[in-house]
């Protein structure tokens, strides 16, 4: 039976990656011996996130040494002429690659994973797989696989809450050490100057009724974060909308930083009776399915997973027009323009109109092409190659 081992900065925390990745393991321990090295403190352990407790999965916590402060002094300095001033070529990518992650933690990491005795390491996100590529020469024999968890804009465009355009060579040439890496989408796919292979994330939850279509709500779903899935915009855009309408109402499920903003911009557009906020759920079904359409309001996506949980269970989709969105829902989706609250408005306007019983028939049947047995086809694919 071959050892599997994803390599995580946490499993045992609420978020989209740790959903996914459960779902991945859980199947992928159907067939093999799948183990989760995980940054999370030994006292998270809760294997009731995600249903794990369901599958025969090992965990092993890791957390990295520390690097001595002189060296560390140097490793920052060289780290900015690198981001700043150097030219970008392999060769000063790979001092950038041991100046940002020292030989302490990178030797640690490394002990950490051999001990495991893996056929197939996966890291986890984009900045740990550039983590798993510098660990490749103690490595020899294993497979190593990067799984890039967010868009190509999101990482490296001039907007960028995580990496930044100044280190996209970077990660292309560590990325390419890897045997193989993980997109989620076609358009990303040919944003990158080395190979890769697009592997779409799976419907992660069993789909509970389906949506009945007379409830005159809007539905969306996701964490309230800086900018990230645009709860503001579609506050805003409700405001527009409500100015016409005076019947449908809107939920917005999540909790996160951004919950006061929110709050506040409801109560300036005097909307408090027709906007609620409701914290998360382990029963998110229950308002899909008494939900009439979903919105998804992001100005970027990894990979549209609310998309699909909404589609399978008959709901309607209004989407800002980011590649993953129109890749999963082709022509069906009703799209406005990445930021535009004018647009958004019309398209809620729209969404009311429209025909409901054949586009909740049409959002089952295209959910299916991402059930879990579809998905996990082809990391038995990769891993067996």
């Amino acid at each position: 039976m071959k050892r599997i081992c994803f390599l995580a900065d946490s499993i045992f925390s609420f978020g989209g990656v740790q959903r996914v990745t459960a779902v991945i393991a859980k199947q992928l321990a159907k067939e093999y011996d799948v183990t989760i090295v995980t940054m999370d403190p030994p006292s998270a352990r809760d294997t009731s996130f995600y249903g794990l407790e369901e599958a025969d999965l090992h965990y092993r916590f890791f957390s990295y040494p520390d690097t001595p402060a002189w060296k560390n002094v140097l490793c920052k300095c060289y780290s900015a002429l690198y981001r700043k001033v150097l030219p970008q070529k392999p060769y000063t990518s790979n001092l950038y690659a041991h100046s940002s992650f020292p030989s302490e933690k990178r030797d640690a990491l490394t002990a950490e994973l051999r001990q495991g005795h893996y056929d197939v390491i996966i890291g986890d996100h984009a900045p740990l797989s550039v983590r798993l590529a510098a660990c490749k020469p103690g490595l020899s024999g294993t497979r190593l696989i990067g799984w890039i968890h967010n868009s190509y804009q999101a990482l490296f465009g001039p907007d960028s809450l995580y990496i930044g355009p100044e280190l996209k060579k970077h990660y292309e040439f560590q990325l390419a050490k890897l045997d193989r890496t993980i997109v989620l989408c076609r358009y990303d796919q040919q944003q990158y100057h080395f190979p890769t292979q697009v592997v779409y994330n799976p419907l992660t939850l069993v789909p509970g009724p389906a949506a009945e279509g007379n409830s005159k709500k809007f539905l969306a779903v996701g964490r309230f974060s800086h900018r990230h899935k645009g709860f503001d915009l579609l506050i805003e855009a409700f405001h527009h909308f409500a100015q016409k309408d005076k019947e449908w109402t809107l939920d917005i499920v999540g909790e996160g930083p951004e919950e006061a903003l929110y709050r506040t911009l409801i109560a300036d557009f005097g909307l408090e009776q027709r906007i609620r906020l409701h914290p998360f759920t382990n029963n998110i079904q229950q308002y899909y399915h008494d939900a009439q359409v979903y919105v998804l309001s992001s100005r970027w996506e990894g990979f549209g997973l609310v998309i699909v949980e909404a589609m399978a269970h008959g709901l309607p989709v209004i989407s800002s027009d980011l590649p993953t969105s129109k890749e999963i829902m082709g022509d069906f989706g009703l799209y406005f323009k990445n930021g535009d609250a004018a647009e958004l408005a019309l398209r809620l306007e729209e969404a009311t109109r429209m025909d409901w019983t054949t586009a909740s028939t049409e959002a089952i049947r295209r959910a299916e092409a991402f059930n879990i047995e579809h998905i996990i086809k082809k990391w038995k694919e990769m891993i067996e190659q």
